[in-house]
């Protein structure tokens, strides 16, 4: 019995040993040579622009997931309308009919919950802002009403640039 297992242990060693060699015959054999334009982020062919690790919004991911239930609920409505018409002659279509509407009944609470939470709001307001203001920051408002509702300069903002965008000479 154990003579089985050992033909299974070679095998394994085997192929551990073809892939760490392979890999290492690699790296021996082939040039290293890393220059600035090697060694930066690719992007199909297009200069790369900023840092190749950014935050990715969740709301994508958050939209993404919605779409693949409701999705997925095609999938699964599909077949029982397939064979409704042969369940409607077995004397089962009431009962098909009633439980493809419950479960639209429930998939729909679910996108109702989704959209009375927000998670459907593209630009939603900032929670606790008196001025019920959105979390994007308008390029058309003058300076000076800004900092009369008490907000400061971005952070990247420099001084000589806080002047320009006052409308002033940057100094």
């Amino acid at each position: 019995m154990l003579m089985a297992y050992a033909s299974v242990a070679a095998f394994f060693l085997v192929a551990i040993g073809f892939v760490l060699g392979s890999l290492l015959f690699g790296k021996l054999l082939r040039p290293s040579n890393p220059y600035p334009e090697k060694v930066e982020t690719y992007e199909c062919g297009e200069a790369p622009v900023g840092p190749a690790w950014f935050n990715f919004n969740p709301r994508f991911y958050i939209v993404a997931l919605i779409y693949i239930i409701f999705d997925v609920e095609i999938a699964f409505i599909y077949p029982v309308a397939a064979v409704f018409k042969r369940w409607v002659d077995q004397g089962s279509g009431l009962f098909a009919l009633i439980e493809i509407f419950l479960f639209v009944a429930i998939l729909m609470l679910g996108f109702v919950y989704v959209l009375v939470k927000g998670d459907l709001n593209w630009i939603r307001a900032i929670k606790g802002d008196p001025r019920g203001a959105q979390n994007v920051t308008s390029r058309t408002q003058p300076r000076a009403s800004l900092e009369s509702a008490g907000d400061v300069a971005p952070p990247g903002l420099a001084a000589g640039h806080a002047a320009v965008a006052e409308g002033g000479a940057e100094s």
